[in-house]
């Protein structure tokens, strides 16, 4: 598959079956991230792997609005980074989610971006701070974003396609 069909077929999935997530797709998506462009090769993130389905259901409540589908996903990468590291750590994090993303995608998995740098829970608490907490992630660690991964409910939603992309955002020599 070429790269530029691989990014018209990547949707956002958010229903899940609940079945886990076969060990080799998921190594596959962590080397993903693991491969993933990072600033002077600084590598500040951390990837947490949640498949327990009591964890996934707290994960849920991890944000206002967002979060829900983590209750029936396969698994959840939780990515944390060292902001201590590089002062471009939310670039390369979205690289390594990016990364992870399309791989599951391309292995015929469903996955969601949940943001969570900047985010809340129903209660106030910001993300991080759950998730820091519920995760036993130390201190120093600050959080960017989580991956839902599963087997997909329904069946794949439809392809972009060329024709929908705004040619007008594309700019040359000057804005």
């Amino acid at each position: 598959m070429e790269l530029l069909d691989l990014l018209l077929k990547r949707r956002s999935v958010r229903q899940y079956t609940g079945e886990q997530i076969p060990k080799e797709k998921l190594e596959k998506i962590l080397q993903a991230g693991l491969l993933a462009a990072s600033g002077r090769s600084r590598r500040p993130w951390e990837f947490v792997v949640v498949q327990d389905k009591e964890t996934l259901q707290k994960l849920s409540c991890s944000r206002v609005g967002a979060a829900k589908m983590l209750e029936n996903a396969g698994c959840a990468i939780v990515v944390f980074a060292d902001p201590e590291k590089t002062d471009v750590w939310t670039e390369d994090c979205s690289i390594a989610m990016s990364n992870m993303h399309l791989m599951a995608d391309s292995l015929g998995l469903g996955s969601c971006w949940i943001q969570g740098r900047l985010r809340e829970t129903e209660d106030g608490i910001t993300t991080e701070q759950y998730c820091r907490e519920l995760l036993s992630v130390p201190e120093n660690y600050v959080l960017e974003a989580m991956l839902s991964v599963g087997i997909l409910k329904e069946e794949h939603p439809a392809a972009h396609t060329l024709e929908e992309l705004d040619s007008t955002k594309v700019h040359f020599e000057k804005f």
